[in-house]
This record gives C-alpha cells, structure tokens and sequence, in this order.
C-alpha cells in the first residue's frame, strides 16, 4: 500500500510501533475523526515448567530396584519399631548446639522420655518416646529437615 491510496501515514503506524516496542506494551489504538489504528504484537513467553525438573523420584526409584530381597525384613522391622515424626520440621538430636545428644545407640529410655526436638515454625517440639526400650539406632542426623510420619528413631 502507498500512502495516496491508503490515506494512512505509514509514519504514524512506525512511530506506534516503536511505542510498543520502548514500553512493553502489547497494543497501543489511536482514533482520530474517522481514522482507528490498532497495532498490535505477540510477546512468547517461555514457561517456566520447560526448566523444571525433579531428581528426586529418579535417585529414589533405583535404590528400591536394586534392593536385594533379603533386606526388606529388616526395613520392615525398623519401620514397626520406629519413632515416626508427628510433624514436617528440622530434627535435633540434642538440646543446644555443642550439648549432650538427648540419646545414643544402645542406651535405654523409659516411655515419655524426649529423645530429640523438632522445630516447626520456630517452636521447639519436644519428641516422646512411645515405650520404654533400648535406642537400635538414630535414623536422622542434627539439623536435618523431616517430612511427617518418617522415622526418626528405632526403639526395640
């Protein structure tokens, strides 16, 4: 098109454009008497799901695979004698940084004993022994984060 059979000044569509363009404007419309201009652009976004990725459920998936048969009877034994955590939270194993750890492996507790602390939303959750018995092992370390209902501690 050329302007004397449009009667549309081609500057006024560039300088338009360019007003998008300066102000990351989608579109811009101008009316004037009997003349409207509309410009207008397509802006592609890269979605963020594209850079997305969790390792997690692939680093989890092998170790279960690979798992000989003979093992499981132990997980199942450390799952039924087990310490599960009543909250999501950072696991302590003793009342201060540098203190005594509340519990060590082979020692003895009595039922109602604290023998680590969860902090959840900056309170400090003292956790119980459910039953007297003798600490088999610690199955967290200091400072970790636990998700609920994962074992912290085996009780026997």
């Amino acid at each position: 098109m050329t302007n004397k059979s449009s009667g549309i000044d081609q500057a006024i569509i560039r300088d338009l454009a360019n007003i998008l363009k300066d102000t990351d404007l989608t579109e811009i419309e101008v009316e004037q008497d009997d003349l409207r201009i509309r410009v207008s652009r397509n802006i592609t976004v890269q979605a963020a799901a594209q850079q997305y990725f969790a390792p997690a459920p692939v680093a989890a998936a092998a170790p279960v695979a690979a798992a000989p048969a003979a093992e499981a009877p132990k997980a199942a034994d450390k799952s039924k004698n087990a310490v599960p955590s009543p909250m999501v939270g950072t696991a302590y194993l003793s009342p201060a940084p540098g203190a005594k750890q509340f519990v060590e492996v082979g020692q003895n507790v009595k039922e109602g004993q604290t023998v680590l602390i969860i902090e959840a939303m900056k309170t400090m959750n003292q956790i119980a022994a459910p039953r007297a018995g003798t600490v088999t092992a610690i199955l967290v370390s200091d400072s970790q984060p636990v998700e609920f209902g994962e074992p912290l501690i085996v009780i026997e």
